[in-house]
Formats: C-alpha cells, structure tokens, sequence
C-alpha cells in the first residue's frame, strides 16, 4: 500500500506516518486535527480514494492520498459503505501507529461524503453510526472536507 504526497511523492504507510509526525513536532504549540475521507468515481471502473489530511489549525494543512480500483460499482449505497470502511480501515492503521509512537492525544475524524441534500440523505445515520461505533468522530457535508474536497480532487 502506499500513499502520494503531493509535496514529496510517492512514499509507504510508514513514511507517510512520519512525515506527518516530523509535521506535527514543527511546531509542537498548535492544534491538529487528523482526518481521513474517501471518495469514488465510477467509470469503466470505480476508483477509490482516501486522504489523511493534517491540519495544523490557523496555520495550513499537509496530505497523503492512496488510489484504489475496483469492479464497477453502481450501488450508491454500496459506494457509500466502502468509501466509509476504506476511512475506517485507514483510521484504524494510522491511531494506532499514533498511539505506538506516543502521540495518543491525536484524535482523527472521518469524514463521510454524505449530506443532508440529495441522494445520500437517507445513509447518513447508518454510517455516522457505522464511524461513531468504531471510535471516531463523524462529519458529513458541508464540515466533510477530507471526502468532499481533498479525496475527490484525486478520483478524476
């Protein structure tokens, strides 16, 4: 598996891990916020992508994205439901390296490319509940940037 930096290129979980850590001991005073999201595009094929975006709040933020192709996906519900297992997957990896390397207090947030408008309406509390269940915090449209923004940027 291995991730793209948009800065600094191609690089694996582990070296994405550290350069976000290198990020936050920059300067160790501000706030961050880790998030993960995915989006998807269907074409011949559906192609995946999830982001970790570190904020450094007030002061500009740093990502990593990682691609991923699958069958044609027609099912929304269907797309929906792994985009969000991709997060969660990816979420998983990244506390725990955190918390192995002594940065526990970080928090990371999925966000869900789910909304109160339109067709994504009627999903929002399977998989907020689906995120908030795993031990994360949720946020969906408009507050879901790292899916709606950053993920989506890199599906075309």
């Amino acid at each position: 598996m291995y991730f793209v930096s948009p800065s600094k290129g191609r690089m694996d979980f582990d070296e994405m891990m550290n350069d976000i850590i290198n990020y936050i001991k920059g300067i160790p005073t501000s706030s961050y916020k880790i998030i993960i999201g995915s989006d998807s595009q269907v074409k011949r094929e559906t192609s995946f992508v999830t982001a970790v975006i570190v904020h450094r709040l007030g002061k500009g933020a740093r990502y990593y994205y990682r691609k991923k192709t699958h069958r044609k996906i027609k099912s929304l519900r269907q797309k929906i439901f792994y985009e969000t297992a991709l997060s969660l997957e990816l979420g998983g990896m990244v506390n725990k390296y955190f918390s192995n390397s002594g940065f526990d207090e970080l928090n990371v947030e999925i966000h869900i490319d789910v909304g109160n408008h339109g067709e994504t309406k009627s999903l929002i509390r399977e998989v907020v509940g689906m995120v908030t269940g795993s031990g994360f915090r949720a946020k969906i449209k408009p507050d879901a940037y790292g899916a709606s923004s950053v993920a989506d940027k890199h599906t075309k």
